[in-house]
């Protein structure tokens, strides 16, 4: 049995608040000096934009909702796959713009879309990055 497309949206912001989690009392210097950090901050802009290509084939109405979707994608595939070509700024970034975002819905961490928010997707929705995985507070 496939996973609920939107399972994949609490993938999403569990990567995103990791990333917060991890660079929000950073300055640029110390994420650029700091190859712990950037491995971290990478993997989980890999695991947002895998989830976002996972729910663009399987949900492509869900996927539609989401601004910037398609890039995200192409930010992951560039971090993939064409890694020596890609500055620590270049992650910089969009790492600042998940910390500095604010929200007034239940969605964390500057993630924004008009898909179902985090309060009503079912808690039943299985993420195997919620079980027994904790995010760095």
């Amino acid at each position: 049995m496939q996973r609920d497309p939107r399972a994949y949206l609490l993938d999403i912001l569990e990567a995103a608040a990791a990333i917060k989690a991890a660079t929000a009392t950073l300055s640029e210097s110390d994420y650029c000096a700091s190859r712990l950090i950037r491995s971290a901050v990478e993997r989980e802009f890999i695991i947002i934009g895998e989830a976002l290509r996972v729910i663009s084939q399987r949900d492509p109405d869900l996927f539609a909702a989401i601004p910037e979707a398609r890039q995200i994608i192409d930010f992951r595939n560039l971090l993939t796959h064409e890694y020596l070509k890609i500055s620590h700024r270049v992650v910089w970034g969009p790492s600042r713009a998940i910390c500095l975002r604010s929200q007034p819905t239940a969605q964390p961490c500057g993630i924004h879309c008009k898909a179902p928010s985090l309060d009503e997707l079912s808690p039943e929705i299985p993420s195997p990055r919620r079980a027994g995985m904790k995010l760095a507070a």
